[in-house]
């Protein structure tokens, strides 16, 4: 009997209590960090197998900059997780936003095959987008 993918299957591990991404000030303007964590494991929901894959975050700082253990712990915590593809690379971006408000950030999961079939998925943030969203009519800056 083959079991149907379920609304808790789908919500599985998106509100997971993780460990918190510590920050520190950043002291300059307009570059881009990027970290990659190329051994990145979680969990699938529905089968209980392990997902392989690596995870990339490319952002712009703002006044934060992410401390890189405390991101690497946040990350390692995912290992016993069951969690989708998409809704880990969705989860941390929004975390990575809410612990360091960047100016943008981009996050990048490049799966490994199962079945045949390999899986990227990219979620991207930006202040200029959320902007423009908050004030419906009215152009990003450097767009008017």
């Amino acid at each position: 009997m083959k079991r149907a993918y379920t609304d808790d299957h789908a919500r599985s591990g998106v509100n997971a209590p993780l460990p918190e991404i510590e920050t520190w000030p950043n002291q300059y303007a307009d570059y881009e960090i990027e970290i990659v964590m190329p051994e990145f494991t979680a969990v699938c929901p529905k089968t209980g197998l392990p997902d392989f894959g690596k995870l990339v975050l490319r952002y712009i700082p703002g006044k934060r900059c992410l401390e890189l253990k405390s991101y690497k712990m946040y990350l390692l915590a995912y290992r016993d997780l069951g969690i989708f593809q998409e809704n880990i690379v969705n989860r941390v971006l929004g975390d990575v936003v809410k612990a360091a408000n960047p100016v943008s950030a981009t996050v990048i999961g490049d799966f490994t095959p199962r079945g045949g079939l390999s899986t990227l998925v990219t979620a991207s943030w930006s202040r200029a987008q959320r902007a423009a969203i908050r004030t419906p009519g009215r152009a990003p800056r450097g767009k008017r």
